[in-house]
């Protein structure tokens, strides 16, 4: 699920063909209230669905100082609002069947202050906070919720944002991301910090 439906498509096709499952593409923009109702519905009452990555996401560009009122609205509502309406959506359900998952995606930056985006880091330190809290509340009902916080990678919200990558000190690419996320999957980690350059990931 995202925005852009022919993006979508080419790995949804190549999922379904490598490995003969169905891939439903349900492109969504959901800082617009409808759609976000309407995925809202589908996490409700869809029980094939068992796990939820929040991985909805928005950057920064500037200070600040630099923010609109709208701009400010735009990010909040992206990376807080949808985030917790949709992992309220799904996990009334999964509790009442004791299995499944929760995985947000946060970022390191909401330690981080010092990097200037403060509205950006102080919308990924809720992300944290709340996947903790959904962890102490599901947990016992055999939900399992992790809270994934990457460094700096190569997706392209930092272009949709005007930020030059490569002006970042280290980046990491989104399949080592992946990797390290997944193997805190396993492990059953509250809390997994994705490292750079590494070959064992330090989890948390």
């Amino acid at each position: 699920m995202a925005r852009d439906q022919s993006r979508l498509d080419t790995p949804a096709e190549r999922r379904r063909a490598e490995h003969q499952v169905a891939v439903d593409v349900l492109p969504a923009d959901l800082a617009t209230p409808a759609e976000l109702s309407a995925l809202e519905t589908r996490l409700r009452h869809d029980s094939r669905i068992g796990i939820l990555i929040n991985n909805a996401d928005m950057a920064q560009s500037g200070g600040f100082l630099d923010q609109s009122a709208e701009a400010i609205e735009r990010l909040i509502t992206l990376n807080t609002m949808a985030l917790t309406r949709l992992a309220a959506a799904i996990a009334p359900r999964l509790g009442q069947s004791s299995t499944g998952a929760i995985v947000n995606i946060g970022s390191v930056v909401g330690f981080a202050p010092e990097f200037g985006m403060s509205i950006y880091g102080a919308t990924k330190a809720f992300v944290l906070f709340l996947s903790q809290g959904l962890a102490q509340e599901l947990s016992p009902k055999g939900v399992y919720v992790q809270a994934v916080l990457p460094a700096s990678t190569r997706p392209e919200i930092w272009q949709r944002a005007g930020i030059d990558i490569n002006s970042l000190p280290e980046v990491m690419d989104v399949g080592e991301l992946v990797d390290a996320a997944l193997l805190g999957f396993d492990r059953r980690e509250l809390v997994a910090i994705p490292p750079l350059h590494v070959e064992s990931p330090r989890l948390l």
